[in-house]
């Protein structure tokens, strides 16, 4: 009976900071005007963890999906970090500079997060032509694109077509080793903490569930292992 008390006074003490922190949202989007967007997660939803929105930058609404990025978060547990002032592009274009602070309870436990996302697309052209004026040389690295969406399905496809296109090859291209280390990479980005992502990452490959679980367990064991062994009997790939 103590331990379901201590469970449920935690569970309403991430309430309360969650409640504490919401009006935050709006106040903090309207501060910095129309290319702001701040956004207030609770990761124990992944597939609806957005519990306000303020702005527009990814489009994202109350009641919609974490990015890869709260997924990255969710996979390093209580171990998560702030992650402040890196810079994304979005699926449609945009130029983000965001920073993700991680919430904790009173315990240490990470919860959620208090994301917010600044569209610097037009500050970046600006500064392209001014160096363009000055005659400075050299490119700059685009930055990675970062999957946002209101539908948690949509995240893990794109995580997904992802690490397919880094390969530059389909499933059935992809040799032992490498199934392997798309498992793990995935796997590493939290995709897996996600209900039901087994069996969509499945379908998207063609191969049955009891072959994913199977990668994905290998994938879990010591990596000198990743050579050995094949599929499960029976199993579709």
């Amino acid at each position: 009976m103590e331990a379901v008390a201590a469970s449920r006074g935690r569970e309403a003490e991430r309430d309360a900071i969650l409640r504490a922190l919401t009006p935050l949202v709006e106040g903090i989007a309207a501060t910095f005007g129309p290319v702001c967007e701040v956004v207030l997660h609770d990761y124990r939803r992944p597939e609806r963890s957005v519990v306000a929105v303020a702005g527009a930058v990814t489009g994202r609404t109350a009641g919609g999906a974490m990015s890869e990025i709260g997924l990255r978060v969710l996979a390093r547990g209580d171990d998560a970090a702030d992650e402040l002032n890196y810079v994304t592009r979005t699926g449609a274009g945009k130029l983000v500079k965001s920073s993700t602070m991680v919430l904790r309870d009173s315990a240490g436990a990470v919860f959620g997060a208090l994301c917010v996302n600044v569209d610097v697309t037009e500050v970046d052209r600006v500064q392209g032509l001014l160096a363009a004026l000055a005659g400075a040389a050299g490119g700059r690295s685009d930055p990675p694109v970062t999957a946002f969406g209101d539908d948690i399905d949509s995240v893990v496809d794109a995580l997904l077509d992802a690490h397919l296109a880094r390969q530059d090859q389909t499933w059935a291209g992809l040799d032992g080793p490498a199934r392997l280390a798309l498992f793990r990479g995935l796997d590493d980005r939290g995709v897996f903490g996600v209900r039901r992502a087994v069996e969509q990452i499945a379908a998207r490959l063609g191969i049955s569930r009891a072959s994913a679980y199977h990668y994905l367990s290998r994938s879990r064991a010591p990596r000198a292992a990743d050579g050995a062994g094949g599929t499960p009997e029976g199993a579709h790939t």
